[in-house]
Order: structure tokens, then sequence, then C-alpha cells
């Protein structure tokens, strides 16, 4: 799925990585730890094809879905649910398409579609999403204006848990978190049904998701 090919990468003036080698397979798990400044979250930005290699080839088994956690929390007079439920492009844009639609068979394909992608009980799914990371039923029909950074950012972490991308990148995903909702993370990871790549300075949280 996916292939670090003697990979270079600098930044800053600084060798972040230096012929680095790296295989993940499909419905592979790994786990990265390391001191702080030493290039993990560079390496998924990297993966993610938000930088490029100094040298070195990423290759990428072609249409697979990457997802990695928004930089900039959401905000403004959505809810979390509806932010959540709007991550989804393809069940917006279906949506969309079956309110305009006129004709049987752009309907019937339309319909057709919106059933293989699950999107009836993707409301359902989203909210228990949600719940485990610690909003109450109110909470999630709350405008996100009236939440606080950290809480946005658990909607940011509830949208890419909502995808089920192909391949999972998660930087530090228990850092606006408590323990309960922690926990809650740690038992979705561990149940997730693609690859994975976790970046952690919770060596216990990695050796438990296997």
């Amino acid at each position: 799925m996916l292939t670090l090919e003697k990979v270079t990468l600098r930044l800053g003036g600084r060798v972040l990585l230096e012929n680095a080698d790296l295989r993940l397979d499909a419905g592979q798990r790994m786990g990265l730890v390391g001191r702080n400044g030493t290039g993990k979250t560079s390496l998924l930005r990297l993966i993610a094809g938000e930088l490029a290699p100094d040298a070195g080839e990423v290759r990428l088994r072609r249409g697979i879905r990457i997802g990695r956690i928004a930089q900039e929390a959401p905000g403004g007079e959505m809810t979390p649910l509806e932010a959540v439920l709007a991550a989804d492009r393809e069940r917006s844009r279906l949506l969309e398409r079956a309110a305009r639609a006129r004709e049987a068979s752009e309907i019937a394909e339309v319909h057709t579609r919106l059933a293989e992608i699950g999107a009836e009980a993707a409301p359902a799914r989203a909210a228990r999403i949600l719940r485990g990371l610690g909003f109450s039923e109110e909470d999630q029909g709350r405008p996100l204006a009236t939440f606080s950074g950290g809480w946005r950012m658990r909607v940011a972490l509830a949208s890419l848990l909502f995808l089920e991308p192909d391949l999972l990148l998660l930087d530090e995903p228990t850092n606006h978190l408590d323990l309960e909702a922690a926990a809650w993370l740690e038992e979705h990871l561990r149940r997730y049904p693609r690859t994975l790549l976790l970046v952690s300075h919770d060596r216990d949280l990695l050796n438990r998701v296997p």
C-alpha cells in the first residue's frame, strides 16, 4: 500500500530523514515513537502529500484514500454532528443530487449509490463516534463556535474516524482527550478495519493497539 524508498527530507536546513525506507501493507498497523522535533509529524505530512521528499521516492497504491486530521479546528454555526456528516463529501453531493433529480434513471442511480455507502445509517454512526469522544446528545446539536479549541479538535478527529480512510494517519490523537475519551479511542483503533499509522508519545497506547 505504501512504500518509502531511500527518502531524504530536509526542513529549515535540518535533515529529518536520510535514505529512509518504509513499507506498510494493507491492513497493517504501525506505531512511531520518538523525541519531539525528530520528524514524526513531517513523515506523516510527506505520506499525505503535503511535503515532497528532497530525494528518494514515496509510492502509494493507486486510488487509496489517506486521512489526516485537519490542522485547523472547525468552527462557525455548524453543529458537531453536521460537521462530521459533511466530512463525507460524496454523501453530501449525492444527497444534493437526490434533491434535484427528476429523471427516474438518475433518481435510481443516486439512491443505489447512497445505499452502497450506507448513507442512511451515517447519522447514527456519526453520533456514536461523537458520543465516544465525549459529546452528549445535546452537545452534538450546539454550534461549533460555542466550543473551545480542544473540543473542536475532537470534532476534527471524529470527522476523520467517520470517513474510515484506507490509510489513517494519526499524530498524538489523545492530546485533546480526557481519560474516558482516550479509552474509547483506543478501543476504536483496535477494531479499525483498515491501515493505521499512529504517532504517539504513549508507548502503552502503541502496545495496546496491535
